[in-house]
Order: structure tokens, then sequence, then C-alpha cells
């Protein structure tokens, strides 16, 4: 009886929200190229929020699939009182409130669906779903039919734009009893003439980015002369950000017969540092046959009071400022052992049930806004692939991963089985449960392999492997490769059951990851740096273990590398001299040349170009003249002695 009952709801529910919001106007071919195209949305009740709505564009399939090309989050977009939002091109008139790239919009024979989604699960080349459908369009310029997204999608017939021969001067355009006729475009007014005709009236900021102490300049215009004085007040505030945080005139009227107003706004230096804000430009209400276009207008306050930390960022590292804070004899056991041994007595280490806490995924935003706190300012967090900076106050907390940044599991939830494994209720530091090697599902909130990362470009990463598949985006300097590695060698040790390997296996491989060889390199072209070391420091005193690897970055060959069965001795603490604070590499800027002194025994040296490939491995024996044949640039030199590393920076002109 119950299964009945919720069926029945379900079904009931489902077919309320699929007729709530339709598709009502397609212009995908207009003339030129393609500069006024628009899709309008409707609701079956007007002034209806699309917060928890997507809208996305798939290819017909001609040798790419059925796949997408484009997708939109609809949050914070309100239909108007005929229940009409418009979404196209800067060229599209009058105006539409969300405003996308021209020649977007494919001709066809393609689709575009509304789903009741997040933006996350279709992120670009998606496969057509008809799992939280709402209502889609599959739409062409010929007879060519896009057989595979009719069947998935569940419509009755594709509808051809150029049934009239007229295709880029008409529009696909919904009748009331749901089928579709193709004429003359009507965006933002309902499609058989009836209905309200609207001035919209957009927000047009002068920056969407600003400094306290800084002046914002914010413009109102009309589609055309508004026939009456249109007087509105703004709203500004937005959750910590108040009235005493700027001044300025929040009262405002459009003269009749004109079509603009505007008002200066200055953010207040209140010499505290209380972290970025967000102004919300609202106006509440407008008098009635006006509407906002683009309510709700989201400006970022930058805290110019911020604090740094005394060592760089990824990008421009520094290396020998942060030491551990490992204890004394925290790796003692390790001392000549070699091979599997020495791995077990590693993992004995990292994942002793008697002292490593495991805490839940809530508490790694947290954890993340102070390990990858960004060191040049203390407002922000350093995103891994992308080599950037992203205010705190940029976590992702909604529907919509642009512009946000969430957490990055290096080793992927569903690689390593533990998907959801956690809670995401953050209860801090003070509670955690206990945890070992076969507790998998720790790895899932486990800080060691979890960065803080741009949303698309997480998602654009995916369940990809390292090195033979995901090198970061383009342009990028591989300032996070070494961290990757390191992180893949402690997931590797920590849990029984996950293993590096070779090549590039399929993402849907569980519990291996690749690639091995490139990761060992990247051990080293990308040293561990003050940053990583600040990160084991902090992530510490929640987890109560170290990632070794950052600790020990030798250690990875022992392990998993060429010298896998030699026997590990560490020469020093980690918190003695050691020789980075002897060697030194001279001169710099050099042209073919350099000297490195400051070794009384045989030392390795590789060559690291800025983005990672190694231009010379050499084996040196105490002070040495070193001849250079380097195309000019930055390099990074890295030279191993007795089981310690120093990496030095290097200008060749």
């Amino acid at each position: 009886m119950t299964k009945t009952l919720l069926l029945g709801l379900c079904l009931f529910v489902s077919s309320f929200i699929y007729s709530q919001v339709v598709i009502n106007e397609l212009d995908a071919d207009t003339p030129g190229v393609d500069t006024a195209e628009f899709i309008e949305l409707k609701s079956a009740t007007p002034f209806f929020p699309l917060d928890g709505y997507i809208l996305v564009f798939f290819n017909g399939g001609s040798g790419t699939g059925v796949l997408s090309y484009y997708a939109i989050d609809l949050a914070g977009l309100v239909t108007d009182g005929n229940g009409i939002v418009l979404l196209g091109n800067a060229g599209v008139s009058p105006a539409p409130s969300f405003i996308f790239p021209q020649n977007t919009i494919q001709n066809g024979p393609d689709a575009v669906a509304i789903y009741q989604d997040i933006i996350d699960n279709f992120p670009t080349f998606t496969p057509a779903t008809n799992v939280n459908l709402i209502d889609a369009l599959v739409h062409g310029n010929n007879n060519t039919q896009a057989t595979s997204l009719i069947q998935i999608l569940g419509v009755t017939a594709q509808i051809n734009e150029n049934a009239n021969g007229l295709i880029t001067t008409q529009s696909i355009q919904r009748r009331n009893d749901g089928t579709y006729e193709v004429k003359t475009p009507t965006p933002r007014a309902n499609n058989d003439g009836s209905g309200i005709i609207y001035n919209g009236i957009s927000i047009q900021p002068s920056a969407t980015t600003l400094n306290e102490g800084s002046t914002l300049t914010l413009n109102f215009v009309s589609d055309s002369p508004v026939n009456q004085n249109v007087s509105f007040t703004l709203q500004l505030n937005n959750g910590t950000f108040n009235a005493q945080d700027f001044t300025g005139n929040t009262s405002l009227t459009i003269a009749q017969g004109t079509t603009t107003t505007s008002t200066q706004i200055t953010i207040l230096n209140d010499g505290i540092n209380d972290g970025d804000e967000v102004m919300n430009v609202f106006i509440p209400s407008l008098p009635e046959g006006f509407i906002v276009l683009n309510n709700s207008v989201k400006i970022r306050i930058r805290d110019v009071n911020f604090t740094t930390l005394n060592f760089g960022t990824p990008l421009n590292p520094t290396f020998g400022n942060v030491t551990s804070t490992a204890p004394a004899g925290y790796y003692a056991a390790l001392e000549g052992l070699s091979g599997s041994a020495l791995k077990q007595a590693l993992q004995d280490i990292i994942a002793n049930p008697d002292v490593v806490r495991a805490h839940t995924y809530g508490d790694v935003v947290e954890i993340l806004n102070n390990a990858d706190q960004n060191p040049l300012n203390n407002n922000e967090v350093w995103l891994m692939y992308v080599e950037q900076p992203r205010s705190k106050l940029d976590y992702q907390t909604g529907p919509s991963i642009v512009g946000f940044w969430n957490r990055e599991h290096i080793w992927p939830q569903s690689r390593g089985g533990f998907a959801n494994g956690t809670s995401s209720f953050a209860d801090g530091i003070n509670i955690w449960l206990p945890t070992n090697a076969n507790d998998i599902l720790a790895g899932h909130s486990d800080a060691y392999h979890i960065r803080a990362e741009d949303g698309q470009e997480n998602s654009s990463r995916n369940n990809r492997d390292y090195g033979s598949d995901y090198n970061g985006p383009p342009g990028n300097q591989g300032s996070w490769r070494g961290d990757v590695a390191r992180a893949l060698f402690y997931m590797a040790v920590r849990y029984n059951g996950l293993n590096l390997v070779n090549g590039n296996p399929p993402d849907s491989t569980m519990f291996e990851m690749g690639d091995l060889a490139s990761l060992l390199v990247w051990n080293f072209s990308d040293p561990a740096d003050d940053f990583e070391m600040n990160r084991n420091n902090y992530i510490y005193n929640w987890q109560m273990n170290r990632n070794p690897f950052v600790d020990y970055p030798q250690l990875a060959d022992y392990i998993f590398g060429n010298r896998f069965g030699d026997q590990w001795f560490a020469p020093l603490d980690i918190n003695e001299v050691s020789i980075a604070d002897q060697v030194k590499v001279y001169p710099i800027p050099t042209q073919d040349s350099i000297t490195i002194s400051g070794l009384d025994q045989e030392a390795q040296v590789r060559i690291y170009s800025i983005s990672g490939t190694e231009v010379l491995n050499i084996q040196i024996n105490g002070m040495t003249q070193l001849p250079l044949n380097l195309a000019p640039g930055v390099y990074l030199m890295n030279i191993e002695s007795n089981q310690q590393t120093v990496t030095k920076k290097i200008i060749i002109k």
C-alpha cells in the first residue's frame, strides 16, 4: 500500500512539474553570424522562480553522438507576469534577462531541454537523457531527423524552423495546445498576441568586482522611453554587507520620456579584515507595466585589509620557510626497511587506528579554507589546476559551478569506492571517528587528496587519470603536478586496496589510478614546497597523520619507483639542518653554465622546464661547474644527495 501511494504521489508531482515550465519559443537561425538567437521559456504561473532548473543544448548526433554542447543554470531567473523569461544574444530586442554568446545555439538537427537538476551533472559532452527531464524541443532547418534525440527525449516530432522557407526571419513557437508553429518571432511576449507588453529595465553595473574604498556606478536602462516617471528604491544589503558598508543614493527615478537613470555607490573601508563580501543590487518593486530583467545583481566587494603568509603560492614557490611539525621520531620505524616491509611500516604510521582520526566531508570545507589559503591574501583559497586564487566567499553552495570553487577529489570518489562515504554535516575538529587502513569510506573526506578547485575545471577533470590523459587546463604551468603525485602516493599507502598503475586505465576502473610513470616524474619536476608543507602541518592537526611524501618526497622511489627494494635511511631528522641550507647555485640569471657548491658527496641533478619536462639529468660529485645548453627561460633544478632534496629556480638568459 505504501509503495502504491508513493508511486501515485511521484506521478502527480512529476506531472505538476512537467506542466510548470516549457520551451515557448526558439530562434536558432538568425541573420548574419546568428547574432540574434534566443530561447523563451514560459511558466504556468506568473513570476515563477527558476531556481533548481537548468537548460541543456544537445547535438543531433552526426558523428559525435547525442551529447550536450552548452548548458545554462536558470537559478536567479524569474518569469514575468505573462509567465515568460527570455534568454538570448546581446543583439536580441527587447533585451533578454540572460545573455549568452552569439552563435551559441546550433541550427540543427539538435535539441534543447529543461531539467530539474544541477548543472554539475551536465558538463559539456554529457549524453542526452530523460532523467529529471521537464520539457524538450528537437529542432532543425531541413528534413534530416535527429532520431536518437527524439527517442531519448520522448518528443512527438522534430520541428523544422525552415518549414516556410524563411528560416532567418521566423522562429519556432509553441501554441497554447502544446503543438508548434513557425512564424515571425515574438520575443518576451505571448505567442498568441495576448498578455501584458512590459517595458523591461536592466541593471548595468560599472564593475562586478571592486575594492573597499572604491566607487561603483549603477546604471538602470529601460527597453524604450518610459511613459511616466518610474520611481523605485534599491536594496543593497546582503548577509554581512549592510548600510554601514556604503554610502550613496538608493532612491531613483527614470524620468518620463527617457530611458536611463544612475547612481554612485561608494564602498567604505572600515579598516577591519572581515573578509570579502557581496552586495546584492535588488529592486523590490516597479510600477505596473514594468519589470526588472536581471534583478539581484551580485557585486563582489574585496576586503583590502587582508593578511599574508611568509611563503609563496604554488605558482611562485618558496622552500624552507615552513618547517615540518612532525613529532621527533615520527618516521623512526622506517629506518633500514625496504620494499613491501617499508610500505607496510609507513601504513602502520599513517593509518594507525589508535591515533588517526576521520572527519566528515562537511569538515573538509573548513579544512580547505585554511590548508589551501592563498598565501598572498587570507580571504582567498588557491585553486590548484587553474593556478589562481578565488575568494573563500565563492565556495559553491548552490547548483551553479560557474565562478565558484568546490572540493576536488584527486582520487575520484567513484574510482576509490568511497563516494558519499561520510556525512556532509560539519561537526568540527573535536569530533571524529576512529579509522584504519581498511576504512575505505574515510577516503571520502581525507583532506590529503582533496583540494580547492574551480568548479568547471573540477567537472572537466572528472574521473580522468593524470599524465596519460589529464594534464590540466590549456596554458597551465604544472605547479600542481607534484602535489597530485604525492597525494596519490599517500592514498595508495593509506588505504588497502588502492593501487597506482602505469598507463591510462578506463575512467570507470575501480581502485586503480594512473599514470604511475608520470607521477614519479612529477614528484621531482614539481617538488614539495612551503605551500604543501604548510598544508601538511595544518591537516595533521585534524587527522593526526601526515602525508609522508611531502615530508620525504624521495620515499616515492623506494615504494613505487626504481629504488624499490633498497633500504631506506633518513639521514637527518626533518627538523634538522639539511642540504637546503648548504647548497648554493650561481650565477642567476646565467647563460651557458652554472656553479653548484656546498656538496661534499655525489648528487643527482635534474633540470625541468616550467611545464615539467626533464631537460637534463646528470650525476655530479662535490662542487661542480655545470655547462648548460638550454633555451632562454625559467627552469627548476632538483638536487638530490644523501636522500635529501633541494630545489632551485634558475633563469637562462
